[in-house]
């Protein structure tokens, strides 16, 4: 039995490439397992166990690309132990590959040797441009909710004794804890 896995790190992020490219390798829609929103670091998928659980012997788990299912040498390393062990074939994009086979080991540990260096170099470029962008003045990070004005007025409203902080919160059309650090930031004890 053909067992796909599809993973975006991102919840916006859609899955229907990788749901089509399943579906092309032969793996039923019902067969198919995800994850929205994890990075392929984090080893806590709940899709992935999902898969894994249901792989038994015999059976192959499908991914369209290596980088869906792990992008460290370690963890795919863990994963292809796992297939071992359960007697599972690994597709990488339609190419078969036997964890329990010493070459189909030695091509998998050098496709999971080059996804995390893809991680690396992504997160070294990243990096990179927010340096830059950082020099150039145009990365300052999140932006507060009041200007200083706003904020020192707020805290002149909270002094007065007038109002709730929800009422605070509502009348500058912020959230409650906004009011407390700002509050806070101006040496005045919160009740």
């Amino acid at each position: 039995m053909l067992i796909g896995y599809a993973r975006v790190s991102t919840a916006e992020q859609d899955l229907t490439a990788q749901r089509n490219g399943l579906r092309a390798l032969g793996v039923e829609d019902d067969n198919v397992y995800v994850d929205h929103g994890l990075t392929g670091t984090n080893r806590a998928r709940p899709g992935l166990r999902e898969a894994l659980a249901a792989s038994r012997k015999g059976d192959t788990l499908v991914v369209t690309k290596l980088d869906r299912l792990a992008r460290s040498v370690p963890d795919a390393r863990d994963i292809a132990d796992e297939l071992t062990r359960k007697g599972v074939a690994l597709s990488l994009g339609g190419s078969v590959y036997d964890p329990a086979d010493p070459v189909g080991r030695l091509l998998f540990n050098v496709l999971s040797m080059v996804a995390e260096f893809e991680a690396d170099l992504m997160r070294a470029r990243t990096r990179e441009g927010m340096a830059v962008a950082k020099a150039k003045g145009k990365l300052r990070g999140k932006q507060p909710k009041l200007s200083p004005a706003q904020e020192r007025h707020l805290v002149s409203v909270y002094r007065q004794g007038t109002q709730t902080t929800s009422e605070i919160a509502h009348l500058f059309g912020v959230a409650r804890s906004t009011v407390y650090r700002a509050i806070q930031r101006a040496g005045t004890p919160s009740s």
